[in-house]
């Protein structure tokens, strides 16, 4: 499929992950809508990309809708790349036997809520107007990338939230591929292992952690970057051959359960 000339939008596209792809598929040619919260990093990177920021919460269909629309503006809407996302770490149960400290319910709706019906509200409201666009010689009108997580396949200790949220996500991938398919949208989701952004902090004690994370991986043994998330993206998005995937990038890492 071809970037360059369209426009695309990418959720969490402020920092980390969304920054490394929303840069590339600039460099692609591509006209990007930095969808995120963060305006204190999101307009200046969209200023720098000559794109355009929007406050966006994933949950919410009118700041969606928003997004989508400014990206058509700038081009037909062939990309939507959703990095948005939020993690909690706790439990399923405390240690004092009452149900009062069980895994706070809400927090666990939150997770959900974000990372994976979010995301599906970010979807339905791009592919409607991918629908619309001129077909090419395949008949394809537009392509999608997820991000959901090895967490999906090796969820940790105190990880239930995250891991449900990103499995509905791997879950997700194929009936949404399948009813895309009729509109020529292709859908694709990426599970990445640790991948150094801005999650980690920053200074000496930061980079022993990253450090002691990075001897954990098979080969090679450091952390991910943002940029070889940002290259598989844009490689999802180009190839038309490549639907309905959920592709680990983890340098071959098993998560142990804790």
């Amino acid at each position: 499929m071809e970037l360059n000339g369209t426009s695309a939008v990418v959720t969490g596209g402020a920092s980390g992950l969304g920054e490394a792809t929303a840069r590339l598929l600039t460099e692609r040619g591509a006209r990007v809508v930095i969808a995120d919260l963060q305006a204190d990093k999101g307009e200046p990177l969209a200023k720098e990309l000559e794109g355009v920021f929007a406050r966006t919460d994933v949950t919410n269909t009118d700041e969606v809708i928003a997004a989508v629309e400014a990206a058509k503006e700038m081009g037909p809407l062939k990309s939507l790349v959703n990095c948005a996302g939020i993690g909690w770490a706790t439990r399923t149960i405390g240690k004092d036997g009452q149900y009062s400290s069980a895994h706070d319910l809400e927090l666990y709706r939150k997770v959900i809520e974000v990372n994976l019906v979010g995301t599906f509200n970010c979807i339905r409201i791009a592919a409607t107007a991918m629908s619309l666009n001129e077909p090419d010689e395949d008949g394809q009108r537009g392509a999608v990338v997820n991000t959901a997580s090895v967490a999906a396949e090796d969820g940790q200790i105190g990880q239930a939230a995250y891991s449900s949220s990103k499995g509905g996500l791997v879950g997700m991938t194929l009936p949404v591929a399948r009813d895309l398919a009729a509109v020529g949208v292709r859908v694709n989701t990426i599970l990445p292992g640790l991948i150094d952004t801005p999650i980690y902090g920053s200074g000496p004690a930061s980079e022993q952690f990253k450090e002691k994370l990075g001897a954990q991986v098979l080969f090679p043994k450091r952390l991910g970057r943002s940029s070889e998330f940002a290259t598989l993206a844009v490689e999802l998005l180009s190839n038309s051959y490549m639907n309905a995937e959920c592709i680990r990038l983890d340098a071959g890492i098993r998560m142990q359960p804790k």
